[in-house]
């Protein structure tokens, strides 16, 4: 079965506000039974963008917890991770984008949480279309050795289909959180 991204993004923008915050509150408490954060490590989130869960109670988590937080930035048709400070631009689908920081690879973190419209529960994901994860992570499907990053999903439960076609190109997760469920 064909799943169409469009009537996904459309079921995630019609969460109202008062679900939004309820399961973003809840995503963080997720977040922490899956993960052991360790001080010194390099923690890639997303600013939450066209309906994708929001990420903020993860954030504000991480910053009081004193970690590295970075951000992806479009460089070609991959994606580097920068440190987040206080300055952005927007690239060129609109999202914020540190600037004047640090700027590092995929392979230098040791967790990216990674957006998505839909998943199932075999850990397989599909973004927004433009392949911008699967190129900046198939040194993890080259070598199954690679432990970092830890790759997980975050989405609402409601993204969740049956099955997804997982194409050759596609880098598998160690996990997809929602609000209610961990996907290992």
């Amino acid at each position: 079965m064909q799943v169409s991204r469009l009537i996904l993004r459309q079921t995630r923008h019609a969460i109202n506000h008062s679900n939004r915050e309820k399961s973003a509150k809840r995503l963080l408490s997720k977040t922490q039974k899956l993960t052991a954060f360790k001080r010194g490590q390099k923690i890639a989130i997303y600013l939450s963008n066209d309906g994708e869960i929001d990420t903020k109670y993860i954030y504000n988590f991480l910053k009081k917890q004193g970690f590295c937080i970075y951000l992806p930035i479009l460089v070609d048709k991959s994606l580097k991770f920068a440190e987040i400070n206080k300055h952005f631009r927007k690239n060129r689908f609109g999202i914020k984008e540190p600037i004047s920081t640090q700027i590092l690879s995929a392979k230098q973190m040791n967790i990216i949480f990674m957006p998505l419209v839909g998943f199932d529960k075999n850990k397989n994901r599909i973004g927004m279309g433009g392949g911008f994860y699967d190129r900046t992570l198939t040194f993890k499907k080259r070598q199954q050795n690679y432990k970092n990053p830890k790759l997980y999903g975050l989405a609402f439960d409601c993204q969740k289909v049956d099955t997804l076609n997982a194409k050759p190109w596609d880098v598998p997760l160690n996990a997809i959180i929602t609000p209610t469920t961990i996907y290992r």
